[in-house]
């Protein structure tokens, strides 16, 4: 391996930056699990670690063994071909590895991974660094899971912790005007194409008929937002479909998450504290059953993950929204120009998307454990696109698939609509 190896580089920058959004926390805060949804900073940085533990070093690392083989259940997530899992609600109240401890074994496992890429083989890289390449995409993933699991966690805290001082700093917005963007329909394609890296969900590429449809220009605000409630939005049946209904009276829902009525005023809790509403910026934390709801009121809909990806294709969209390495950890609607008349199609936040998540035409799970990464999720929830303020940006791309349970609220979900032509 060259010394300046850009897989090397590219591991060391993503593992690192792991550690540096940790940094912040007390040994105290990484131990939090504030609901089953979430985990816990220091069991993601375990987990992470034990994935290239498990899927690179063991099988490809000559005379590699773990350091610590009792770890293996404890930091398996879904991998039943592995092994066993230690229950997943109950990861917050493990105390022993410490954090330290954790720290350690990150140390070493990474040394162990810079050690093999140094001394491979072409054909021994030919292997390990597609598995390599995956685990910092997964790295990726969970490190948008440690900003949205401890923001969880820090904000029942009647205290109001605050993550870092300086997030959610306000800057210049890029004005929604509400305009409707059209697209004439007709057959496309849909799905990853070329050598760049994708999830095995982004495929097969294959057609679908699109009948004519428009694409709001920006984000929905939640100064939109907010005349939806003050309407009678969570009061009026009719726009739910019924399991949303269900879901906002048994969890009493009348605000997007992490909104308070503070002195009159509508104020939201942040990573960076208790900051005024801004009614120009994107809304966010609300369930797919909010998002359509809205859109419902609105006499618009969300947009097939189809309309959207047709659309980010057509348009050829920057990354222009706010991402994790802005620092901000909050949809900001930043000031950008139209890309085809839509602005923030990637970044500030995940779009719920009319779809539910299921495979595409020809897909195939792979046959190891590694196949259980996407596949055995296609069922019960819906899918997202174009990433959010928590989200690196070379993390994202067009054809990126998310999913969550519609009643989910934790993530940085926030809505994009959409119309029939």
């Amino acid at each position: 391996m060259h010394a300046d190896d850009p897989l090397a580089r590219r591991y060391r920058a993503i593992r690192g930056r792991t550690e540096a959004l940790a940094a912040p926390l007390g040994p105290e805060d990484q131990m939090i699990q504030s609901m089953p949804d979430a985990s816990p900073t220091r069991w993601h940085r375990a987990h992470t670690t034990w994935f290239f533990e498990t899927f690179v070093l063991e099988p490809h690392l000559p005379g590699y063994q773990s350091p610590h083989p009792l770890y293996r259940p404890l930091f398996n997530s879904y991998y039943n071909g592995v092994c066993e899992q230690w229950p997943r609600p109950r990861r917050g109240i493990l105390s022993r590895p410490t954090v330290a401890e954790v720290g350690r074994w990150r140390q070493r496992v990474d040394g162990a991974v810079l050690e093999l890429l140094a001394g491979a083989d072409d054909g021994l890289r030919g292997t390990v660094a597609p598995l390599i390449e995956i685990g910092l995409h997964h790295e990726q993933q969970h490190q948008e899971l440690i900003v949205t699991d401890i923001k969880h966690g820090l904000l029942q805290n009647p205290l109001d912790p605050i993550y870092l001082p300086h997030v959610a700093a306000p800057v210049g917005h890029a004005k929604a005007d509400g305009a409707l963007v059209e697209f004439a329909g007709g057959v496309t394609d849909i799905g990853h194409v070329g050598e760049g890296f994708h999830f095995d969900n982004e495929g097969p590429r294959h057609r679908v008929l699109l009948e004519p449809f428009a694409l709001a220009a920006d984000l929905v605000t939640c100064g939109e937002y907010r005349a939806f409630m003050e309407a009678g939005g969570y009061t009026t049946p009719h726009l739910w479909l019924s399991d949303g209904w269900a879901a906002a009276q048994a969890e009493g829902w009348r605000a997007p998450l992490y909104w308070i009525e503070d002195g009159g005023r509508w104020r939201q809790r942040t990573l960076g504290g208790r900051r005024d509403l801004d009614d120009d910026a994107p809304v966010t934390h609300v369930s797919f059953f909010e998002a359509d709801a809205y859109a419902r009121w609105r006499g618009r809909r969300l947009p097939t993950e189809f309309e959207w990806e047709h659309a980010a294709r057509r348009v050829q969209p920057a990354p222009d929204g706010t991402f994790a390495e802005d620092g901000a950890l909050h949809p900001i609607g930043r000031e950008a120009p139209a890309h085809g008349g839509l602005r923030h199609l990637l970044g500030e936040v995940w779009e719920w998307t009319a779809s539910a998540y299921l495979p595409y035409p020809r897909y195939r799970a792979p046959a190891d454990a590694l196949g259980e990464y996407n596949g055995k999720f296609m069922n019960g929830q819906r899918v997202l696109r174009g990433g959010s303020c928590a989200t690196p940006r070379d993390h994202i791309r067009s054809t990126y698939r998310n999913f969550f349970q519609p009643e989910k609220r934790w993530q940085f979900t926030g809505i994009r609509l959409a119309d029939d032509r």
